[in-house]
């Protein structure tokens, strides 16, 4: 009885979340979810038939499957498990440092989330640089330092983000361990300098409030990060507080 009654709650919770997610944000006329936003982004600018460069691929993820009817998708990772990743048409193990790839090889160079987590972007975007040829497009997802889930990240240890993040992420379909991070490169005007600074243009510099994602281990999160992103939407005045950057930028001859 105790199993069946765990088993109903956590459908239970699951009703709730769909059912959240549906009312407020699924049924609204031209929603269209983060993710989505991004990959249409991508599709703007990167042609069919590219040669992608997926910096940060993992073991798998729903944007190297969509960028892989894009073009040839070679995914790099520090973690090995890289070479797992079937949307691949190549896995290369990167050691932080030089990307494994000649120069001048690539179309496009994307980044899902993974920006957070680089010690030295300046060095990142230098390889980026490198091994795209002339008009290249760097592409990237980052999460905007200036919104609460990002300072609330930045003042608690890592072992918090362990125990806690995935929980509040309700375990998405990309969700992983998180890596520790270091929001270097995480506001509009600190990408827009280090893009520069590395020889590329900014073409589309944006700062996006979705669903709360973040919100829906609780109703008594959910809500509130709700009303907050309701308040973000409304005015563009406050664009620099939401959540994500999405970003393109093109390299200069």
């Amino acid at each position: 009885m105790a199993e069946q009654s765990e088993e109903d709650s956590i459908s239970s919770r699951e009703s709730w979340q769909k059912r959240a997610l549906y009312r407020y944000y699924q049924s609204r006329p031209g929603w269209v979810d983060g993710t989505q936003r991004f990959w249409n982004l991508l599709s703007a600018h990167i042609a069919q038939g590219s040669a992608i460069l997926e910096v940060g691929a993992g073991p798998s993820n729903r944007t190297t499957r969509f960028m892989s009817e894009l073009g040839e998708v070679t995914g790099i990772d520090l973690d090995p498990a890289v070479e797992a990743n079937d949307f691949c048409t190549h896995a290369r193990v990167f050691d932080g440092c030089r990307i494994p790839a000649d120069d001048a090889s690539f179309d496009a160079s994307v980044s899902n989330y993974v920006l957070e987590h680089v010690e030295d972007p300046v060095a990142l975007l230098g390889e980026c640089h490198r091994v795209l040829r002339p008009g290249g497009i760097v592409a990237f997802r980052t999460p905007n330092l200036w919104h609460y889930v990002s300072l609330i990240a930045r003042i608690t240890p890592h072992a918090f983000h362990e125990r806690v993040a995935l929980k509040a992420q309700n375990a998405s379909e990309d969700a992983h361990d998180p890596y520790p991070t270091f929001h270097r490169m995480n506001t509009r005007a600190t990408c827009r300098k280090m893009l520069e600074s590395a020889g590329f243009e900014c073409l589309v510099l944006d700062c996006l409030e979705g669903e709360p994602a973040y919100g829906l281990f609780s109703r008594l999160a959910f809500y509130p990060m709700m009303a907050w992103e309701r308040i973000l939407n409304s005015t563009d005045r406050l664009e620099d507080l939401r959540a994500n950057i999405h970003c393109i930028a093109r390299k200069l001859p």
